[in-house]
């Protein structure tokens, strides 16, 4: 299978259309369910950040002001991620900040409807309706997979959504007889609508 870049973004807020930044990106690169490379990176948007969102990721405003400028590091990771389709854990929300923060950076690709996000927490939604809750964290302690470092940071949560990743392929293959549990099937799978999935899946084992 073609590699898969896991992304995600620490931030200042909710939405880049109200103003939030990135402050932090890290990207993980999966490539046979082995993690063959990573990316991690603070950057310095020149925006001030918030009391609250440092209390929660632990980045303070002197860290990131000493960090490459946020266009620097968005070229950096462009270059990174190449053509590799992309996944997040609520992809709605790395998304928005990638595209965003790409155009701020005079990169953004004219490929972005072409790289599409698939989002774990849809997929697990779909594949773990019995899971307590579909935060990353809460799956990752369901499937008793490792944690790395502090949770709301960019690095430690990329890995632990690309975790995420690997039981999904694995549960695809093992219980429902998938042989290439690619990206493609991933966002088949977001967009499925729940009582369909048993037979998307059986399709995608037939195949």
């Amino acid at each position: 299978m073609k590699p898969i870049a896991v992304i995600d973004f620490e931030t200042t807020g909710l939405s880049p259309a109200m103003g939030d930044r990135a402050t932090e990106v890290a990207i993980v690169l999966v490539e046979g369910g082995r993690v063959v490379d990573r990316f991690q990176s603070l950057m310095n948007a020149g925006v001030r950040i918030p009391a609250f969102i440092t209390s929660l990721t632990g980045i303070t405003n002197a860290m990131v002001a000493s960090a490459p400028d946020a266009a620097t590091v968005m070229a950096d990771a462009n270059r990174f991620v190449g053509a590799a389709p992309l996944v997040a854990h609520n992809a709605s929300f790395d998304r928005k900040f990638w595209e965003a923060e790409l155009a701020r950076a005079g990169v953004m690709k004219a490929m972005a409807a072409a790289q599409p996000f698939a989002c774990t927490m849809l997929v697990s939604r779909r594949l773990y309706p019995q899971a307590p809750s579909h935060k990353l964290g809460v799956l990752v302690d369901y499937h008793r997979l490792p944690k790395s470092g502090r949770a709301h940071r960019a690095l430690a949560d990329a890995e632990m959504a690309a975790s995420l990743l690997g039981q999904i392929q694995h549960d695809l293959c093992t219980r429902h007889g998938v042989a290439r549990p690619d990206h493609a099937l991933l966002m088949a799978l977001q967009r499925c609508a729940k009582p369909a999935v048993r037979a998307l899946v059986a399709q995608y084992a037939d195949a």
